[in-house]
C-alpha cells in the first residue's frame, strides 16, 4: 500500500504521482493524507448542504478548506486537522442528518479517464477557491461562484458519466471566468487600476522586509504599519505586480523586488538579513539558514514558524526587520537573465488604453504576432524552454506574460515597437483575467474570434490555479495552445486525446520547432 498519493502539481514524481514518505514539494505523506481528508470532509459538507441550510460561514470554510490543500500552501498538520474539525462542526450545524466523509481513494483508484476528469474538476475548484478567497478578503462574493463549489464537490462523489464530467470540466472554466472577473474588480476597486511601473532589483542598505505570495490586502496593511519606521518593503515572486497599483505604489518605502521565481527561494533567502512574510503560496520547506526569519499569515502555515493571525498585527515582523538590520550597503541583484530592473503593471486597463495604436501597428504590419508566454514556474531545467522561446521571437512580435513564469523572461531587454514594449507583464496568476480580457478586446476590435487573431498561447503550469485558468481558456473555445513543460500526470491518454482533437492542445516540443510551426516557417 502506498503511503500517499498526490499528482496535483507539475513536479510530481516521475510525472506519475508521489507515493512515498515525502512528495517532491517536500510535503510529508501524513500531511498529504490529512489534506485528502479535508477534501473528503468538504464533499460530505456539500452533500449536507443540498438539503441543509448553509450560511456565509459555510461558504468561507469551503474556500478556506480547498485553498489549504493547494500545493505549497500548508505544511502544518495541526492547522490542517483544525480546519477539518471546523468543517465537521459546520456539517452538523447545517444539517442534522449524518453524512459520511468521502474516501478520496475512490477517485485515485477509479478508471483512469474518470479519475482524470474528476481531478480536472477538483484541481480546478481548488485554484478557483484561491481566487474567491482573495476576493472575499476584500468583501466581494458571488452566489453563482459559491454555489458551484458544492455542485462540483458532489459530482466528485456521485457522477461517473464521462460526458457529464466533461461538461462539468468546462463549466468549471465558465464559473472561474466569473470568479476571476470578481477578483479583478475587487483588486482594482481597492487599489486602483495598475499602471506600468519599472521596478529595481537592487536592495538598498538598512532594514527591510520581503513579502511573498499573492495577497495585496496583507501588503497594504504591512505598508501602513511600517510607514515612517525606516523599514523598506520588497516584493518577492507573485507579489511583484503590487508595484503597479496606485494605492500601493504611493508608499515610498515600497522599494523594489527581491529575487526571482518562488522555486529559487531556498537559495535566494540563504542567510538573508531580513524577515520574509508569506501571505499565500508558494512557500517551500524552510531551511535552517533563514527559518528564524520566516513569518506566515492568512492560509499559509508551516510547523514552528510564527503565524500572524486574523488581527494582522505585523509587530513581530517589524521587530525582526529592525533586529536583522538589513545589508550594510546596497546589494545589486539581477533577474534570471542578468537584468537589473523589471517592469510590471500592464493589466488590461493599461494595455487597452493603447488599443488604437496597437491595432494600427497590426494593420500596418509592424506587429505581426502576439504571444502569451507565462503561467506557473517551477524548478525543472526544461523550463528554460520559455526563456529560449521568448529570445527567439521576432522583433515584430509582442509578448504578454503573467504569473511567476514571467521571471523566465521579464528582465530581458527585447526593445519596443513604436513605443510599445515587446514584453508586457499583465500581473500575477490572479490577474490572468487581464490577459483574457485583452485577447477578447482585440478580437472584438478586429471583428473576429480569438482563434482568428495572430495570437498564440505558450503556457507553463505548476499548480492548481494554472489548472482552472486552462479550463477557462477551454471553456472560451481557445485553440492551438501550447502547454508544458509536461502534460499533467492527471490527464489520461483518453482525456488528452479529446483535448487534442477538440482544441488542438499541443505539448511543447523545442522552442525552435514550436516557433516555426506557429509562424509557418
Amino acid at each position: 500500500m502506498n503511503e500517499m498519493f498526490c499528482f496535483q502539481c507539475q513536479q510530481t514524481a516521475h510525472n506519475t504521482g508521489c507515493e512515498g514518505k515525502v512528495g517532491v514539494c517536500g510535503k510529508k505523506a501524513d500531511t498529504s493524507n490529512y489534506q485528502d481528508e479535508i477534501v473528503g470532509a468538504l464533499i460530505a459538507l456539500a452533500n449536507a448542504e443540498q438539503s441543509g441550510r448553509k450560511t456565509e460561514n459555510t461558504d468561507r470554510l469551503v474556500l478556506k478548506g480547498l485553498f489549504t490543500t493547494i500545493t505549497n500552501v500548508n505544511f502544518n498538520n495541526e492547522t490542517i486537522k483544525k480546519i477539518k474539525t471546523e468543517i465537521e462542526k459546520e456539517k452538523g450545524r447545517i444539517n442534522s442528518e449524518r453524512f459520511v466523509d468521502y474516501d478520496m481513494n475512490n477517485v485515485w483508484d477509479a478508471h483512469e479517464d474518470i479519475r482524470s476528469l474528476k481531478s480536472l474538476i477538483l484541481f480546478g475548484i481548488k485554484g478557483m477557491a484561491a481566487y474567491a478567497y482573495h476576493a472575499l478578503v476584500l468583501g466581494k462574493t458571488d452566489d453563482e461562484v459559491n454555489d458551484f463549489f458544492y455542485k462540483a464537490l458532489r459530482a466528485i462523489d456521485s457522477e461517473d458519466n464521462p460526458d457529464k464530467l466533461l461538461e462539468l470540466v468546462l463549466e468549471t472554466g465558465k464559473v472561474n471566468l466569473k470568479c476571476m472577473d470578481m477578483l479583478d474588480s475587487a483588486n482594482t476597486g481597492a487599489y486602483g487600476n495598475p499602471v506600468p511601473t519599472e521596478v529595481p532589483l537592487t536592495i538598498e542598505k538598512g532594514p527591510f522586509i520581503v513579502v511573498s505570495g499573492h495577497d495585496l490586502h496583507d501588503m497594504k496593511l504591512l505598508l501602513e504599519q511600517t510607514e515612517g519606521k525606516g523599514i523598506n518593503i520588497y516584493t518577492h515572486s507573485e507579489m511583484l505586480p503590487a508595484h503597479g497599483y496606485p494605492e500601493l505604489k504611493k508608499y515610498p518605502h515600497l522599494k523594489g523586488n527581491f529575487g526571482t521565481g518562488w522555486q529559487n527561494q531556498q537559495s535566494e533567502f540563504h542567510n538573508i538579513p531580513a524577515p520574509i512574510l508569506f501571505t499565500t503560496n508558494c512557500i517551500m520547506p524552510v531551511r535552517q539558514s533563514y527559518c528564524d526569519r520566516v513569518f506566515t499569515t492568512s492560509i499559509v502555515s508551516y510547523p514552528e514558524l510564527v503565524h500572524i493571525g486574523d488581527d494582522k498585527d505585523f509587530t513581530p515582523v517589524i521587530k525582526k526587520a529592525i533586529e536583522c538590520g538589513g545589508y550594510d550597503e546596497d546589494r545589486f541583484m539581477t533577474g534570471m537573465n542578468g537584468g537589473h530592473t523589471v517592469t510590471t503593471g500592464f493589466a488590461h486597463n493599461a494595455v487597452l488604453e493603447h488599443a488604437e495604436k496597437i491595432i494600427e501597428l497590426v494593420k500596418s504590419g509592424k506587429i505581426k504576432h502576439f504571444f502569451l508566454i507565462g503561467g506557473c514556474d517551477g524548478a525543472s531545467p526544461s523550463r528554460s524552454y520559455y526563456t529560449d522561446f521568448a529570445k527567439l521571437t521576432p522583433p515584430d512580435t509582442i509578448i504578454l506574460t503573467l504569473a511567476c513564469g514571467k521571471y523566465r523572461l521579464n528582465d530581458l531587454d527585447l526593445g519596443d515597437i513604436d513605443g510599445i514594449p515587446r514584453i508586457l507583464d499583465c500581473g500575477q496568476c490572479n490577474d490572468a483575467y487581464s490577459a483574457i480580457k485583452i485577447a477578447l478586446a482585440l478580437a472584438e476590435a478586429f471583428n473576429c474570434t480569438v482563434n482568428d487573431l495572430p495570437l498564440t498561447l505558450v503556457l507553463s503550469w505548476y499548480e492548481q490555479k494554472a489548472v482552472c485558468i486552462l479550463l477557462t481558456l477551454l471553456y472560451l473555445g481557445i485553440k492551438n495552445m501550447y502547454l508544458g513543460p509536461t502534460i499533467p500526470a492527471f490527464v489520461s491518454k483518453g482525456v488528452l486525446n479529446t483535448l487534442v482533437e477538440k482544441y488542438n492542445l499541443t505539448p511543447v516540443d523545442t522552442p525552435e520547432n514550436d516557433l516555426n510551426k506557429v509562424l509557418n516557417r
